[in-house]
């Protein structure tokens, strides 16, 4: 096991320009410290114009102070900006853990900063920055046949048993609104449906894409064609209530989610709470993070 160098964890999320959906982010965080509090966890955002946004809100950092954000989150760095300054503190060895849903674009991005940075080789060995950077996979896992995200994806379904109880309750549908992205398939989000038809017979969930497919349209078909309730249940499968969870899928505007929805005659109950939030759904990082340690024989400090 890993023990001559400081170890860290860098807890890698697309970020978000909202206040209150700050705390999705820092409820994992609070999981990941409470796992292992020998290790530091620093925080960085993948998407770069989040980061810009944060960086032009530090002119008024007491406002965002006052509003209960983080000085970590408003002076967040990109990746190599956070693996640099750990390695400028002595760190060695780093785990950056990605909060994405799934292995997508920002994912691969991710990996491939990591990947470039390992390629660092200094003549003299001890001079090396670094003993090991590795990142974990996420929340629904990716690919590769060591792990099966289907697996992955099945424990983090499980965890959405308060929505079922709800539209159990409310004999509504769940509607879930993802990220997705314009660059490769989203086919995740169908295996997704398909799984959680078979853990939960008794109502109907769909999963739809901000980007890529299967976006609204599609959403609205399949409510059409195969929703049994008049009542929809509309929620982020995202990590964070952001701004598209505020923008694209609440709110009065004729194209947002709920209006078009409604228009189809539905009674639709908004809920404006990210994965993040949910303590079952953020143990996931925690295991990911032990998975991680252990593939790549890292002492956690935890015996």
């Amino acid at each position: 096991m890993t023990r001559n160098g400081k170890i860290a964890i860098v807890l890698a999320s697309f970020g978000t320009t909202v206040p209150t959906a700050v705390q999705s982010i820092i409820n994992i965080q609070h999981h990941i410290e409470k796992a292992f509090p020998k290790i530091p966890v620093k925080h960085t955002f993948t998407s770069n114009i989040i980061r810009k946004i944060w960086k032009k809100r530090r002119a008024e950092s007491d406002q965002w102070l006052q509003q209960g954000i983080p000085a970590e989150i408003i002076n967040v760095k990109g990746i190599i900006a956070t693996i640099g300054e750990l390695q400028e503190d002595g760190f060695r060895t780093i785990i950056v853990q990605p909060t994405h849903i799934y292995a997508m674009e920002q994912f691969i991005d991710l990996v491939s900063y990591v990947e470039g940075i390992n390629q660092i080789k200094t003549i003299k060995k001890r001079w090396m920055p670094f003993d090991k950077i590795v990142v974990g996979r996420p929340a629904l896992g990716g690919w590769g046949d060591r792990y099966d995200y289907r697996e992955d994806m099945e424990k983090a379904l499980k965890t959405l048993g308060d929505d079922v109880a709800l539209a159990r309750k409310e004999q509504a549908s769940l509607v879930y609104m993802a990220h997705g992205n314009d660059h490769m398939s989203t086919g995740i989000y169908g295996e997704a449906q398909k799984m959680m038809g078979r853990l939960y017979p008794d109502i109907q969930a769909f999963f739809g894409a901000v980007e890529g497919y299967p976006e609204l349209e599609d959403i609205v078909a399949m409510l059409r064609y195969h929703s049994k309730n008049k009542k929809v249940i509309l929620k982020p499968f995202m990590i964070v209530a952001g701004d598209h969870a505020i923008n694209d899928m609440t709110g009065e505007d004729p194209d947002t989610w709920q209006s078009v929805i409604m228009k189809e005659g539905y009674k639709v109950i908004p809920i404006l709470h990210g994965l993040g939030e949910n303590h079952a759904f953020a143990e996931i990082f925690v295991d990911h993070i032990r998975a991680a340690a252990a593939e790549h024989s890292i002492d956690l400090g935890l015996t």
